[in-house]
């Protein structure tokens, strides 16, 4: 047990030491790999899977969108973003970081985390920062304004990833209790999947929801999208072994492997209910399968990676009619039911998967699978509380004083001219 647990600090928190304190040249290079697939994930994968998932009129906000907040988090991750999340906060240690790093000031080439330059270190795991607020883009598309939009995952940011990360991936008190997350399951697509919801269904539905179609205008760019996502998407799991090592390739087939299964499931789902698989469920399912394995990628075999997919593709199947076609929330793009649902989910089978008995390298806790299972839902339940909180208190506040939705001439015309005054195409 204790060998397993040394192997989750190792691999699971970004803070542990490492062997040695001295530069390891092939973890840099393949951390600084990493750190570009992850971004790349986001410029330009996130944002041509949602463009071409919106209708033309509104392609150029989703992707100013990305554009935007991929430079905001930037800065606010190099101001106090980093320091607060994951850097050691003395007295306050199990909540939050310190301010030692903030503005980045004692940053050098030097300076090491382990055997990475902190440098490295901070950049990969502001890929991941970007990644979290940009995803609930998807759910708000068509109809938010762009300045409102930009403040509130500002906001977010500070406000729920940041402490998330810090208490998950920062050594903080969630870390401490043994809730396991290697890739983002809970920090990532949990948060942001609730954050998502909130929205949602606060600033209400698209014009014609939910009786008029409201189709995509271009499955050969979300196509292509999606194609980069699941090459960067190597970079989110791989990358957070933190090493160039056996747990790195692990993490890099079993997410490979759960995003096929998942795939392939939603393609049976697809052909049972509709009689035709269609080119956006095999995507969906593929999507899926990359957010449910988030959480467990380092920790279960190939074998528990496949079989989290056939549950991913399942699962998230049937979240996407709940939210749509029962409930009516106009989650326009299935944040919540592929991400945050997968999250979920992924973040619960890990407890079990990564259980030697079924394959895995071991749970953390002593107490055995059930134990784990409440440690896990302690970490989800903690996220989805937090950033169901701090995401309603945001929208509501916002909307308040500046407004958040545009108007309805203004939806109807499009955000590309209303919003940026330029067309995506112009025929």
């Amino acid at each position: 047990m204790h060998k397993i647990f040394s192997l989750f600090v190792l691999f699971g928190f970004p803070l542990a030491c490492f062997a040695d304190d001295q530069l390891n040249s092939a973890d840099t290079a393949w951390i600084l790999t990493s750190a570009g697939l992850v971004l790349f994930m986001t410029l330009p994968g996130l944002a041509l899977f949602y463009g071409g998932l919106v209708r033309t009129k509104n392609v150029l906000s989703v992707i100013m969108a990305c554009f935007s907040i991929t430079s905001l988090i930037s800065l606010i991750w190099a101001v106090m973003g980093y320091s607060l999340a994951l850097t050691e906060g003395g007295p306050l240690q199990a909540y939050l970081g310190g301010f030692s790093q903030v503005f980045f000031l004692e940053m050098n080439a030097d300076r090491l985390i382990g055997n990475l330059p902190e440098s490295v270190f901070a950049m990969y795991h502001l890929t991941f920062a970007i990644f979290a607020p940009a995803l609930i883009v998807g759910a708000l598309v068509e109809r938010v304004r762009f300045f409102p939009l930009l403040l509130f995952c500002g906001l977010w940011e500070l406000l729920v990833y940041v402490p998330i990360c810090h208490w998950i991936w920062g050594n903080g008190w969630l870390a401490k209790v043994g809730v396991m997350d290697f890739a983002g399951g809970i920090v990532v697509h949990g948060s942001a999947g609730v954050a998502a919801l909130v929205g949602a269904m606060l600033i209400g539905p698209r014009r014609g929801f939910p009786k008029s179609p409201l189709m995509p205008h271009n499955l050969t760019m979300t196509a292509m999208g999606a194609g980069i996502l699941w090459v960067g998407w190597h970079g989110f799991s791989a990358g957070s072994a933190l090493m160039a090592n056996g747990s790195a390739g692990m993490a890099m087939l079993s997410t490979h492997l759960c995003a096929s299964s998942a795939s392939v499931t939603w393609i049976v789902m697809d052909w049972l209910k509709f009689g035709k698989p269609s080119v956006l469920g095999v995507m969906t399912g593929m999507v899926a399968g990359l957010g449910m394995i988030a959480s467990g990628a380092g920790f279960v075999s190939p074998l528990g990676a496949m079989l989290i997919g056939v549950i991913a593709g399942v699962a998230c199947f049937y979240a996407i009619q709940l939210i749509k076609q029962y409930l009516l929330i106009d989650d326009a793009l299935d944040v919540f039911p592929v991400h945050g649902v997968s999250g979920v989910l992924g973040a619960l089978l890990t407890a079990v998967f990564a259980d030697t008995a079924m394959g895995g390298i071991g749970i953390v806790t002593e107490q055995g699978i059930g134990y784990q299972l409440l440690m896990q839902l302690l970490g989800i339940a903690v996220t989805v509380f937090w950033s169901g909180l701090i995401s309603y208190i945001l929208f509501k506040l916002i909307d308040k004083l500046i407004g958040i939705r545009v108007s309805d001439e203004e939806e109807t015309g499009g955000l590309d001219i209303n919003e940026h005054d330029q067309q995506g195409y112009n025929f």
